[in-house]
């Protein structure tokens, strides 16, 4: 494996952090934040000791990519991506900020992770073939895994910062958040998936599933946090999909797998991934980003 260099951890001591998530490091700038997306990979809730080199970086400049993409469809919090305009006193972190990072509006985060699904795969497929069905949603019968649905399914979470999220139905969301809101997370985040959807197979990836989440600003429902990466969403190599079996990942799946393949009980601590599997994610996040968007400057 080559010898790239990763960063798990940023320290800014001229800013109060506001909090170290699974990937990003949050800082606070007066009314604004300052995210930087470290190279942490986590799986199953859970941070892994070993760092994906390149990832971060991946992450944020996709996601930078996408929020400018999607603009005609809704607004974001990203004020800008480029170090150069930052304020002047984090011009000498710019070794460690440049393209991993972005300065973004302090929005108030709506506490759902916001999933669509337009293929029937991981969770989902488990539901299906126990009940015939997804959080409450009818299917029709006998599809296989990785089977294209009839159209995108809306199924929503809670999102928890120290447990896992919560499935939850069209109806208990309602009753979290109202008719309205709902619907307008729930049609908006079905049109953003098909516009992004249409956009990533024409350039051989399917967007199996992903999640949005957003923000409230000024009484505007806003898209946050990352947007469309293979962290956040589940990708396929489109020349290799074929429904009834698992598909060729281009996300941290490969990373899932090979956990699964341990005697590991999913809670702290993870055990270290060898070097084979890390090379093996780096490579899957870079070819991600190299389909999408083209060839990464690091």
């Amino acid at each position: 494996m080559r010898n790239y260099e990763s960063i798990s951890r940023v320290e800014i001591s001229e800013i109060p952090l506001l909090k170290r998530g699974k990937v990003r490091d949050i800082y606070i700038l007066g009314e604004n934040l300052l995210i930087i997306t470290t190279d942490r990979i986590s799986a199953f809730d859970v941070i892994l000791p070993n760092a994906i080199p390149m990832k971060g970086k991946i992450l944020n400049k996709l996601s930078c990519f996408w929020f400018k993409k999607t603009l005609p469809l809704i607004s974001n919090h990203v004020i800008t991506c480029s170090v150069e305009e930052f304020p002047t006193f984090l011009k000498s972190y710019k070794d460690l900020l440049g393209g991993r990072s972005m300065l973004v509006s302090r929005t108030e985060p709506i506490p759902i992770e916001c999933v669509v699904r337009g293929y029937l795969a991981g969770s989902a497929w488990k539901e299906y073939r126990e009940k015939g069905e997804v959080q409450g949603i009818k299917l029709p019968s006998n599809l296989k895994e990785g089977e294209k649905l009839p159209h995108p399914i809306f199924t929503p979470s809670t999102k928890e910062e120290r447990k896992h999220d919560k499935p939850l139905t069209y109806f208990e969301l309602e009753n979290r958040l109202g008719k309205e809101r709902s619907r307008f997370l729930k049609d908006m985040s079905i049109k953003i998936y098909q516009f992004a959807l249409k956009y990533a197979e024409e350039r051989g990836i399917i967007i199996s599933d992903t999640k949005f989440e957003f923000g409230e600003k000024n009484g505007e429902i806003i898209l946050i946090d990352e947007l469309l990466t293979p962290d956040s969403s589940r990708f396929w190599l489109k020349e290799d999909w074929s429904p009834g079996k698992g598909q060729k990942d281009l996300d941290k799946q490969v990373v899932r797998n090979y956990l699964q393949s341990l005697n590991w009980d999913k809670t702290p601590p993870a055990p270290s991934l060898p070097k084979n599997i890390i090379e093996l994610a780096r490579e899957v996040y870079v070819e991600s980003y190299r389909r999408l968007v083209g060839k990464i400057e690091l």
